[in-house]
């Protein structure tokens, strides 16, 4: 099956309004500050640069060694809830969200649903650029706590497990009033057709996704000469300003950028894991098809292997920059035809 068919979701964005309440916002938004310091995205979830290129859209061109810096952005992530869990009591009504599992039952047309994460990412301006990417699936044995999301994302990319893929999906709201960018750009229908946008502002809009089988990515936001602060790093922490109702980025002890309320970009990312009947939700519960590790790789060879593929095996797949570097060039369908322009400040006179 060609990329083209396997990266599509199972039915188009759905977009509502007023997902949270306004006091569900505040009560979020006071967990949020309360809560810092957070890391950014890429700390987070990566070992290496080649992890990160395997899990975006597209590949680097023939010599061209990745770097961190290609990547690192001032996107900075939190967490709500974790394996169907609250972590925090007082907003427990926004995570085991009626409303929400009503709209994924509905996006699915399945039987059963069951919350299982919450997270939020901050950012200030930032850069855009075509940092396409689908967010980690999840296979029956195969899960973010055990496996690192480039493995996820080249298993989703091959179409080769997709006996074991968990059906997922998401309600994804923004809160932002920034005047330049911000938006969400998707191409439901594949990455060779046009993409799909939704323009900020936004408060409290939301579209119920599958994002694991959907090219997506943020618009840049903000002034463009702020997208990039000078003295950003790897370890680079964004907070709660102490003196007012803004943010923080600090690098050490110093302060690097500060950045007024209204110009920074709040997501919730709402996740649920989704049952078509019974029967599915059984296999899911007793573990009776889960994959392993070992099984992953041994498809993967064998798939290689029948492509023609010579490589030497490493003695750890998962973290071996050149074995990485090879399941990308395999599997990757590259990025998508059609991107939409970047947002300017010339936009404001227009």
């Amino acid at each position: 099956m060609n990329a083209q068919m396997i990266l599509r979701p199972v039915a188009k964005p759905q977009v509502i309004e007023n997902a949270f309440s306004e006091d569900q916002y505040r009560r979020m938004l006071e967990v949020v500050r309360r809560e810092g310091p957070y890391s950014c995205i890429l700390a987070q979830h990566f070992s290496s640069p080649q992890e990160v290129v395997a899990s975006l859209a597209g590949q680097l061109p023939e010599g061209v060694e990745p770097t961190w810096d290609m990547f690192l952005t001032p996107v900075f992530r939190g967490y709500f809830a974790k394996g169907s869990t609250a972590l925090h009591p007082e907003i427990e009504d926004c995570f085991l969200n009626r409303k929400f599992l009503d709209l994924v039952r509905g996006y699915w047309g399945a039987a059963y649903a069951r919350p299982d994460n919450m997270l939020f990412n901050l950012q200030g301006p930032c850069r855009g650029g075509d940092a396409a990417h689908i967010d980690a699936a999840r296979f029956r044995g195969i899960a973010m706590h055990t496996t690192p999301v480039w493995v996820m994302n080249i298993m989703v990319k091959s179409g080769l497990f997709t006996r074991w893929k968990s059906k997922k999906a998401q309600v994804i709201t923004w809160y932002y009033k920034g005047r330049i960018g911000g938006g969400f750009t998707c191409w439901p229908d594949g990455p060779q057709e046009a993409p799909w946008q939704i323009k900020a502002p936004m408060w409290g809009r939301a579209v119920v996704v599958e994002n694991e089988m959907m090219y997506h990515m943020a618009e840049a936001t903000g002034p463009s000469g702020l997208r990039q602060p000078q003295g950003l790093a790897f370890h680079s922490r964004l907070q709660a300003d102490p003196a007012g109702d803004g943010w923080q980025i600090t690098t050490g002890d110093d302060v690097i950028q500060q950045i007024a309320a209204d110009e920074m970009r709040f997501l919730i990312h709402w996740g649920a894991d989704i049952f078509m009947d019974y029967q599915e939700l059984k296999v899911a519960l007793d573990h009776s098809d889960d994959l392993t590790h070992e099984q992953v790789f041994d498809i993967f060879i064998h798939d290689l292997r029948a492509r023609g593929e010579q490589f030497a095996m490493p003695t750890d797949p998962i973290r071996d920059p050149e074995f990485v570097g090879m399941l990308t060039r395999v599997y990757d369908p590259g990025k998508p035809s059609i991107y939409p322009p970047e947002p300017v400040e010339a936009e404001l006179a227009a």
